[in-house]
């Protein structure tokens, strides 16, 4: 009878351990609603996927770059010229080549995800075959990316160039003013999608191989360039994506836009479980680490916490969340 109940007590330990973060976000949960009444309201969790959409779709991105041991410090700068694209291409190509604005978005939009991708493969590229950095490269993409995103927008905003149709991606909600915000849709379909091909597609295998050993992912037939250029170009393609939320929520782009949002979207992905060493990580832990962070920020913007105070506390949670995360990572290893 004791073995039992030393099995059983070792199982709920177990469990706790797997999904520590998730406690901790209960209980955060828990505790909000018993300080503000408003916060566990359907309106105000809308308010928070709403919020954390752009950050979330570019941490599902970053959690495949990260699972295959690298990193991309370059996301806020294609935030940023995503937007500045899209804005400058509605603002001149219809009276310069006679075309709709309609017509003009849509060669934005395409142009931004031709860039994005060719980031990605430049980034794939130079780390595996010159051995050069992940961390150095993405670095250096950042400063030519917010360089370039100066550069076209004459550095100042582009404002009020898009047409109708594009801004639904920021503002637009299913069912009327207080229905669902199209930006928290488009969170929840990438998340489906990521989440398919890291656990269900022999890519998504593939970068786990390469984050825990590459060189026996590569003796074992693994095309590693390829796999690294599909994660490095993911994240860039859901960082255009971003742009394009951010552009149409506040209706211009800006060189400024997406500065300084590697440090949310790393954190929500070694938050949910994602090890930066490699090979450790799922898309389901990013999610987990998307909803703590709309949750400390929401919870305190209720609470009228100053500006000042909001960084030391998110400072504190992460850093506590992190240091778990972290050694939740290294006992599975």
């Amino acid at each position: 009878m004791n073995a039992i109940k030393q099995l059983d007590a070792r199982k709920i330990r177990d469990f706790l351990f797997d999904h520590v973060v998730e406690v901790i976000l209960i209980i955060l949960i828990l505790g909000m609603g018993n300080v503000s009444a408003t916060f566990n309201t359907t309106a105000n969790w809308l308010n928070i996927f709403r919020n954390m959409s752009m950050k979330g779709l570019i941490a599902f991105g970053m959690t495949m770059v990260i699972i295959s041991g690298q990193i991309d410090l370059s996301i806020g700068s294609t935030v940023a010229l995503s937007g500045v694209i899209v804005a400058r291409a509605c603002r001149d190509l219809p009276g310069a080549m006679g075309i709709s604005v309609t017509l003009a978005c849509i060669i934005g939009i395409v142009l931004s995800f031709m860039l994005a991708i060719t980031m990605g493969a430049i980034h794939g590229f130079a780390q595996h075959k010159f051995g050069m950095p992940a961390f150095i490269v993405t670095l250096a993409s950042q400063n030519l990316l917010y360089g370039l995103a100066g550069i076209i927008s004459g550095g100042f905003p582009i404002a009020n160039t898009f047409p109708q149709w594009f801004t639904v991606l920021g503002t637009g909600k299913i069912g009327g003013i207080s229905g669902f915000p199209v930006p928290a849709l488009i969170l929840f379909l990438f998340f489906i999608i990521m989440f398919f091909i890291i656990r269900y597609t022999t890519t998504g295998r593939a970068m786990y191989a390469i984050g825990g050993n590459q060189e026996s992912a590569r003796l074992s037939g693994i095309n590693v360039l390829k796999t690294k250029i599909f994660a490095f170009a993911s994240v860039q393609v859901m960082c255009v994506i971003a742009g394009f939320i951010n552009a149409a929520q506040v209706l211009s782009g800006s060189y400024s836009f997406g500065r300084g949002w590697e440090v949310d979207v790393i954190s929500a992905v070694v938050i949910g479980g994602t090890s930066m060493a490699g090979g450790i990580g799922k898309m389901w832990g990013t999610m987990v680490g998307i909803i703590f962070l709309g949750v400390i920020i929401n919870g305190m913007t209720i609470l009228n916490v100053s500006t000042y105070a909001q960084y030391v506390v998110r400072a504190i949670f992460m850093s506590i969340a992190v240091l778990v995360a972290t050694y939740q990572a290294k006992k599975k290893a």
